[in-house]
């Protein structure tokens, strides 16, 4: 049997990235998967590479009415979830002394606000026994140059992820970290990486990291089944870096 056949799995900012290779792995692994982000052409482009049924819901996860109506579709469509992973997230890499306000809201509104609602509309929905996992970064417990109001939002959600595992203890309801160190995924683009500077870029991250390369997606997919799946059921609270072992340095 596969891993996660016949669960229900919510991914949010599913449409690209680390949340479309754990939606492509959990459809693959037997889940019913509905993937969330803000574009309808994007999540339909999406879905279709998802494969296996996959439904997409188009809505911005700063909004708290999204949250309120992707929960109300979920029930409509399978009755209950089983899995949520809270990865939608932005990122603008500025010192401190460029990040004006609407870059500090846009960071806390989609990153921590986005998180904490999320979790709020689909704990209710949630089987007894459900796994949330809330997609943070390295740089919420690694100081790196320029991550300041983008590590303070994703430190944030970090730490309302470990207040949930004690607060869902009596539904085992499971909450944990996935933390990504740099991984090899569109959002290069959205940093103002070309594609001349690609290649020099990867090659001195790849130094940075005693691995010696930048994560894939699929890899931090892989962690994101192990989290959901029973193979990790007895892991909660938990801030699993995946990051080549750059913590460490």
């Amino acid at each position: 049997m596969k891993t996660l056949q016949g669960k229900v799995a919510v991914i949010t900012g599913g449409n690209s990235g680390i949340g479309k290779a754990t939606a492509k792995l959990f459809a693959q692994e037997g889940a019913n998967v509905v993937i969330t982000a803000r574009r309808q052409d994007i999540i339909d482009q999406a879905v279709a590479e998802i494969g296996h049924g996959a439904i997409g819901i188009c809505g911005d996860v700063a909004d708290i009415a999204h949250h309120r109506a992707v929960a109300s579709e979920v029930v409509a469509k399978f009755g209950a979830v089983d899995i949520y992973v809270a990865n939608a997230g932005v990122i603008d890499l500025k010192p401190s002394e460029e990040i004006t306000e609407e870059i500090y809201d846009r960071h806390f509104s989609i990153n921590t606000k986005g998180v904490f609602f999320g979790v709020q509309s689909i704990a209710p929905i949630m089987n007894n026994g459900g796994s949330i996992i809330v997609t943070s970064s390295l740089a919420a417990s690694k100081v790196l140059p320029n991550h300041t109001a983008y590590a303070g939002s994703k430190a944030a959600a970090a730490a309302f992820a470990k207040n949930w595992a004690i607060e869902f203890k009596e539904r085992r309801i499971r909450v944990n970290i996935l933390s990504p160190g740099p991984t090899d995924t569109e959002i290069l683009g959205k940093l103002g990486i070309s594609e001349e500077q690609r290649d020099p870029f990867l090659e001195h991250m790849a130094n940075t990291i005693p691995a010696g390369r930048l994560a894939t997606s699929e890899e931090l997919a892989g962690a994101a089944l192990f989290l959901a799946s029973d193979t990790g059921r007895f892991v909660n609270g938990v801030e699993l870096h995946v990051d080549g072992g750059m913590s460490l340095i």
